[in-house]
């Protein structure tokens, strides 16, 4: 397809409309990464969606925490498609747009939540109501433990155990919360042990100083851990865009396996906690 040919509508504010790998998707226009990906690329993040989507069936059921504008949920709703996806998705304005991204697709096995999740039912956690007309990172949104001012925001926390006290099947636990993540784990401790599923998880460079405690609590949990490490750019992405506007950025996570699972895995394991292949 080339770039001209795309499926494009221009909404008039700060969102747009665009054709994209999965279907039609709502996007920010003034977003450095996500946004601008899916403009450029119809897609953010393809080789993180490759990877998931090698270890589920279509009656599976996923929990992706961290959903944002539903760039993979669309995708992983699709794969799943007589299962079901669970998205969690805090900041209002963002969340509005994951749940317009998978009503005007027709999903109806994805179930949105506006809530934050942590290690504590009903923690105090902010976030800062973004000035959404002006270029920004949004899908770095790092949480704040205390009110800052009349523009920061207080979120709906839960935690992973109390939401899912039912839940007897899970086959991915997908995470990408900025910093979160042991939080998230935390409280999510009963779920993982009862359901056993695969865990994709974020271990950003800019959070390396939380690494080894992210790394550390998997293993305690009798799972073994890969390194997971691609390019932003994606060389056959949707709109065969040859313009690499990432550059040499990367995204870092770890795709965590059970102990006592016999799978073949084309990646590099987490051995040492204490390494980070970004350090300085």
């Amino acid at each position: 397809m080339a770039i001209d040919d795309k499926e494009f509508i221009s909404l008039g504010g700060f969102n747009d409309l665009v054709k994209m790998r999965d279907g039609w998707m709502v996007f920010n226009k003034n977003d450095m990464y996500i946004g601008r990906s899916i403009k450029e690329y119809g897609e953010w993040s393809q080789a993180e969606i490759d990877l998931c989507k090698q270890i589920l069936t279509p009656t599976d059921f996923v929990i992706e925490v961290g959903s944002n504008i539903g760039s993979h949920t669309l995708s992983l709703s699709k794969k799943v498609d007589k299962g079901a996806v669970f998205a969690f998705e805090p900041q209002d304005v963002i969340f509005q747009n994951l749940c317009a991204n998978i009503s005007i697709n027709s999903i109806t096995n994805c179930s949105c939540f506006h809530t934050a999740l942590s290690d504590e039912k009903d923690k105090k956690l902010y976030f800062p109501n973004y000035n959404f007309n002006k270029e920004y990172n949004f899908g770095a949104m790092s949480f704040l433990r205390v009110k800052e001012s009349d523009h920061t925001i207080e979120a709906s926390v839960d935690t992973l155990d109390n939401r899912f006290k039912g839940l007897n099947r899970l086959k991915l636990l997908k995470i990408d919360a900025e910093g979160m993540e042991v939080n998230i784990l935390k409280g999510g401790i009963d779920l993982i042990k009862r359901t056993k599923p695969f865990l994709y998880l974020e271990n950003s460079p800019d959070y390396i100083e939380k690494s080894q405690e992210l790394i550390e609590l998997v293993f305690s949990l009798e799972y073994r851990l890969f390194w997971h490490i691609t390019y932003m750019y994606n060389k056959n992405n949707f709109f065969k865009n040859p313009n690499n506007v990432f550059g040499k950025h990367i995204s870092c996570n770890m795709f965590g396996v059970r102990k006592d699972q016999n799978i073949n895995i084309n990646l590099e394991e987490v051995t040492d906690s204490s390494f980070y292949p970004f350090r300085k």
